[in-house]
């Protein structure tokens, strides 16, 4: 079979390459890789920024967001059969009390291992061999789009977080805002709008690109932060019962917290490289976070219900706008044109390897 490979840690280093094929044991599932989205992870990966190949190997094959068939499953899987569409979720346990009970996305340890990223080989690849416990069904009906469901679980892990964390008091939120208009920013803001709420989106992107087409499509208000100024943002919109943070930059992060509204809750989806500073307000910071009842939480990664949910959603979404997931996949490159698809162009939402 052909794969992507990386050496770790090592710039530009990419290649491809012909490996055997993979050979399923009794408990195994071989599924044969249709597409694998690309996002600012695997770019990062092939500068040479991070990655880590499995034990005892020098490279590791790339790809986290997988979408595949079921090619084979072994005598002892009884809940998958040959042909099922599915998708394959990224991190495995480590010895964790957390890991141990199925929330890898709650790991203590740090030591759990990711799918294309981190100790175990990726998707980029013609086959790969998995556990059927780390696999979801997609319906065939789905299998434009089933490729965003590495993404969209994401979303789905900070809405479940969300709602969870405010049952703490009586909470009908009203309005939503998402900071940042990527793949995780448009599907935040289509689970938001989803589930009821007022939702507006607000980001630098100029407002004649493909993705602010697509929120417009999905009933979500856009806002061009260089026109409205994020601080500007409660005067405008009155009080904000949910944000999420969808840009990976720090200061952003800061900005959300400012103008969060009164028992309003924050996502941090978000992660921001380096060691930059900024001035903050700490007192002004802290006493409105305090007397309003705020709550500022992290999230990263995803639990198999969060799959399972991203899933069901899409199908929602397929329903409530016809076209606009297959809208957010603005390129398909072949897999040979790898370095292609991970260069971000202006009009770009998402990328896609066809294998």
């Amino acid at each position: 079979m052909r794969a992507l490979t990386v050496t770790p840690k090592v710039p530009n280093s990419a290649k491809l390459v012909h490996l055997p094929d993979p050979k399923p044991g009794a408990d195994d599932v071989l599924v044969r890789v249709l597409q694998v989205g690309v996002c600012g992870t695997d770019k990062e990966i092939l500068a040479g920024l991070y990655g880590e190949a499995p034990p005892g190997e020098g490279s590791l094959i790339l790809g986290h967001e997988s979408f595949g068939q079921v090619q084979q499953v072994g005598r002892n899987v009884a809940s998958l059969r040959v042909g099922d569409y599915v998708v394959a979720t990224v991190r495995r346990p480590d010895d964790c009390l957390n890991c141990q009970r199925g929330e890898t996305d709650m790991c203590l340890k740090g030591n759990y291992t990711e799918r294309g990223i981190k100790g175990q080989h990726g998707y980029m690849a013609n086959y790969y061999c998995e556990k059927p416990e780390y696999l979801i069904k997609v319906p065939e009906k789905l299998r434009h789009v089933g490729v965003l469901a590495e993404p969209l679980s994401i979303v789905e892990k900070a809405a479940f977080h969300i709602f969870q964390i405010q049952k703490r008091l009586q909470w009908e939120p009203r309005r939503g805002l998402v900071l940042g208009a990527g793949p995780i920013g448009i599907l935040a803001a289509a689970v938001l709008v989803s589930r009821g709420l007022e939702t507006f989106a607000a980001a630098t992107t100029p407002k004649d690109r493909p993705r602010v087409q697509v929120l417009k499509r999905m009933g979500i208000a856009y806002l061009n932060v260089h026109e409205d100024p994020i601080a500007d943002m409660p005067a405008r919109l009155g009080n904000i019962d949910v944000i999420v943070e969808a840009t990976g930059s720090s200061s952003v992060a800061f900005e959300a917290m400012s103008i969060l509204g009164v028992n309003g809750v924050l996502c941090l989806t978000g992660v921001s490289a380096g060691n930059k500073e900024i001035n903050i307000p700490t007192d002004c910071l802290n006493l409105g976070i305090v007397l309003g009842n705020k709550t500022i939480f992290g999230t990263v990664n995803a639990n198999k219900r969060d799959w399972q949910r991203a899933i069901q959603d899409m199908a929602l979404f397929e329903t409530l706008w016809p076209g606009a997931l297959s809208d957010m996949i603005t390129r398909r490159v072949p897999l040979e044109d790898f370095a292609e698809a991970v260069e971000r162009k202006p009009y770009d939402i998402k990328a896609v390897l066809e294998i």
